[in-house]
């Protein structure tokens, strides 16, 4: 299933909330608990939050946040998003700060079809992208490393002791 993909409005907030709560869910209530999931999302996809984040990179030509809409015959809903610009240490290197795609769409394209759209958009301004995952999340290991991602470090997580996490680049 490849979501036609447009830039996220305001009003998406909600929908992209909802979608990241499923997706760490079902990404990471084994790793981190259901509880600590619930509280990172509440805190990282507040609706205000997203709503700035949307604008934000709405006003700059060096970032970005898409949305994919489910093609006819699968609903009107949202099926994921994701979210990229500039590197705080690297002027050549966006950040893909977030991509998430419902648990009922993985492995249908759907991510694939969100990070090529950051790559058509961003590329011109960045020659690489980079991104950081929890290594012991399976589905987005998984995912980059199908998507041509090199792995070029290993660090501590903020989000609890004794958790790593894993840098990806590519060549954007």
């Amino acid at each position: 299933m490849e979501p036609t993909v447009r830039e996220a409005k305001r009003f998406d907030a909600r929908e992209i909330a909802h979608i990241a709560r499923a997706s760490w869910h079902g990404a990471y209530d084994e790793i981190l608990g259901t509880e600590t999931v619930d509280e990172v999302v509440d805190e990282w996809y507040d609706f205000e939050r997203l709503e700035d984040s949307i604008a934000n990179a709405a006003a700059r030509e060096d970032a970005i946040f898409l949305v994919g809409e489910a093609p006819e015959g699968y609903g009107t809903e949202l099926v994921g998003f994701a979210h990229a610009g500039p590197d705080t240490e690297d002027d050549d290197v966006a950040e893909l700060i977030r991509i998430y795609v419902r648990p009922a769409a993985w492995g249908e394209g759907a991510g694939r079809t969100l990070l090529e759209a950051v790559d058509d958009a961003l590329g011109p301004h960045y020659g690489r992208l980079r991104l950081s995952v929890l290594a012991d999340n399976e589905v987005g290991v998984s995912f980059y490393e199908s998507m041509g991602f090199d792995r070029v470090d290993t660090r501590d997580s903020d989000l609890g002791p004794g958790l790593e996490e894993y840098v990806y680049e590519t060549a954007m």
